[in-house]
């Protein structure tokens, strides 16, 4: 089992910057972990943002937020972070990061194996 810990959603105009955090524990090792964001707003399906491989640091990410969001990680801190710039209220919505040990399918935004809680980002326009 791999819990998530999700922070630093919040309220941010149009046009700013906020950086989410992903803390995980509950393993002793994560070699094969799989780390991803995804986002839900009200009514609407689930999306799928960005993955990244624990050990390799590759990354994938949907269109929709390719070159405004930036995902990365700190394996000292067992953390994974969601830097999104150039906000917009479309962006609003409860980001969730998730992982996998088992499975390789959320590499494309398939379920993860594990979900945190959640964490709402509301951008005002």
């Amino acid at each position: 089992q791999v819990l998530l810990v999700e922070s630093g959603g919040g309220l941010v105009q149009a046009g700013g910057s906020l950086r989410l955090s992903c803390s995980y524990s509950g393993r002793t090792s994560y070699n094969n972990l799989l780390m991803a964001w995804f986002r839900q707003a009200p009514g609407q399906e689930r999306e799928f943002l960005v993955a990244i491989g624990r050990v390799t640091g590759n990354t994938n990410y949907a269109d929709s937020v390719r070159g405004r969001f930036i995902i990365s990680k700190d394996n000292t801190k067992d953390t994974m972070f969601l830097q999104m710039n150039s906000l917009k209220p479309e962006d609003t919505a409860v980001y969730y990061c998730a992982a996998s040990d088992r499975s390789t399918q959320i590499w494309y935004g398939g379920e993860p194996d594990y979900w945190g809680q959640g964490t709402q980002v509301t951008v005002s326009s």
